[in-house]
């Protein structure tokens, strides 16, 4: 029982940290000080430590012996990855979706496509953060109809790691809007039973969302060094 206690809390210290790396709430380059985290969350320095080994083998933290851990974060380079494999990955979502979505699903994928319209009206940083919150919703809904745990992990995971770039490309007003309408292109294709144009949409509306965010240009230029 005792060790089923330390993975959990190993665990909830690792999921805060990581949270607050990508959330931008350590920036990059940031030490990351075992005793002053471990008074933050009211824990001893161990699941800390523990923690910080775990996010080096997910590469957001580099521990430089003797001298500490320090904030590694996410790339350029990582973003455009993630967005490439993801535009992919969603293509399958949207496919399985298809094949296995339910009614009560739907009707929910209806519901936050209503509410990000009316919210679009609104002006001020709460529409941003209303839209771009029912961005994420949009999604959740669709990888839990697939119904893969393998997919709706994987594709949750890479959802984390690009939220503030996703971020900033829904709080933009012209993407926010067109994003929605793909939102919705692909819903009607989903409720049509039609598999590759749902696949074929959803992968589109992720390299769409690459293209605003220029990572093709960024890609371009590492390639180039």
């Amino acid at each position: 029982m005792e060790e089923y206690h330390d993975r959990s809390l190993r665990g909830r210290v690792f999921q805060k940290l990581r949270e607050d790396i990508l959330s931008g709430v350590y920036k990059e380059h940031e030490e990351l000080r075992e005793i002053t985290i471990g008074e933050e969350l009211g824990v001893s320095r161990t699941p800390v430590r523990e923690a910080l080994r775990q996010l080096e083998l997910e590469g957001l933290v580099t521990i430089i012996p003797n001298k500490g851990a320090y904030v590694t974060g996410i790339t350029p380079k990582d973003v455009y990855d993630i967005y490439k494999i993801r535009s992919m990955l969603e293509g399958v979502c949207a496919r399985w979706a298809t094949e296995h979505i339910t009614e009560k699903q739907i009707e929910e994928l209806e519901e936050v496509l209503l509410l990000s319209e009316f919210h679009l009206q609104k002006k001020g940083e709460e529409k941003a953060e209303q839209v771009t919150e029912l961005d994420g919703k949009f999604h959740k809904v669709l990888y839990e109809a697939s119904d893969s745990r393998i997919l709706e992990h994987v594709l949750s995971d890479f959802h984390k790691y690009v939220q503030m770039a996703r971020a900033l490309s829904v709080g933009e007003k012209n993407r926010a809007q067109k994003s929605v309408q793909e939102h919705r292109e692909i819903l009607e294709a989903i409720r049509n039973r039609d598999k590759d144009l749902a696949e074929e949409l959803a992968n589109r509306h992720i390299l769409n969302v690459m293209e605003n965010l220029h990572l093709s240009k960024q890609e371009d230029r590492t390639a180039g060094r």
